[in-house]
């Protein structure tokens, strides 16, 4: 791989220089999810739990519809890890007090016992990463990061904004 520190015009990007990103983005997400992954097992949970715990934890009261549209997956997937969850007492689901077609959801006590032990693995990953690259990388990986989340999801991240707790 290139030297990601050497002075590479990154105005002219040529196709190694992509590749390397490309295999960055790899390696990043399999350290990323490595400890998370071992955790979950213990439960025989997988990424699509932990998922649905993280999201369900960030909007606490979050629809089943709402869900569904931030995750992009099937009803038929979430029915299969959603019912898991609340049969395993990490998620409870309630009726909507004004619309009665509504399921909120929201994690028990298990749950954000689950979802702190999930989360603080990553967040001290990523809390790291930001410390040794500083505040200008940091600015810079979300810009690149927005770069290439979907134009439909981008408008839910603002300048120091709780991008989940914005998105509905």
């Amino acid at each position: 791989m290139t030297d990601i520190k050497s002075g590479i015009n990154l105005l002219f990007l040529r196709e190694e220089e992509l590749r390397q990103g490309i295999e960055l983005l790899y390696f990043a997400y399999r350290g990323f999810t490595e400890e998370p992954d071992a955790i979950l097992a213990d439960y025989g949970f997988g990424r699509a739990h932990h998922r649905v715990i993280y999201f369900v934890g960030r909007r606490p009261g979050i629809t089943v519809s709402e869900l569904l549209a931030t995750l992009r997956i099937t009803k038929q997937s979430l029915s299969r890890v959603l019912g898991q969850l609340i049969a395993e007492e990490f998620i409870t689901q309630t009726t909507g007090a004004r619309d009665r077609r509504q399921r909120l959801l929201e994690l028990t006590a298990k749950g954000i016992e689950l979802e702190r032990s999930l989360t603080e693995k990553q967040r001290a990953r990523i809390a790291r990463a930001y410390r040794e690259a500083g505040p200008d990388a940091v600015e810079g990986f979300r810009k690149v990061m927005l770069g290439l989340v979907e134009d439909s999801d981008r408008r839910s991240f603002t300048a120091g904004g709780d991008s989940a707790r914005e998105r509905g």
